[in-house]
């Protein structure tokens, strides 16, 4: 018999942007292949360490792993300090914030489920923001790839 999973509320519809050019910067949000990301893939590839990018750890939930190791059970998340509220530099737009509230919060309940959720799979969960420095996020994997293996540049 399977679980029942707990359905989600129903969405509210998104508001319209205030501006034509908040419409432009938002339709603009990366959601893989940031610059911090990309600093840290580039570190852990000149360290010779092979890597999956943006996929799906467990293939039955819709999250996907910014950085990843199936094999070893490692899931990487760089979270953006506006989308995942960051408590140094996470802002609430002003307009419209009611809703923008609402929608920044459950991401943030969303990180904490997708936490809980790999860690009861035995997954190793590693959450960085966006403004830390990329040769420190890639050390802090590299120290957590060490035990798993002495020759850890093969992506699985």
């Amino acid at each position: 018999m399977t679980a029942e999973r707990e359905q989600p509320s129903p969405r509210t519809r998104r508001p319209a942007a205030s501006s034509e050019t908040v419409r432009v910067n938002m339709s603009r949000q990366k959601r893989r292949d940031t610059g911090c990301e990309m600093a840290v893939r580039r570190i852990l590839h000149a360290e010779g360490i092979r890597y999956r990018v943006d996929f799906r750890p467990l293939p039955e939930e819709r999250f996907r792993v910014d950085i990843g190791w199936r094999k070893y059970k490692i899931a990487v998340f760089i979270d953006g300090c506006f989308w995942h509220g960051c408590p140094a530099h996470g802002t609430l737009p002003k307009s419209n914030s009611a809703w923008w509230s609402a929608k920044l919060q459950a991401n943030s309940q969303r990180d904490r489920r997708t936490n809980e959720v790999l860690r009861a799979r035995g997954w190793t969960v590693l959450r960085f923001w966006e403004h830390e420095y990329p040769a420190h996020i890639a050390s802090t994997i590299q120290q957590q790839l060490k035990p798993n293996s002495t020759c850890s540049n093969h992506a699985t």
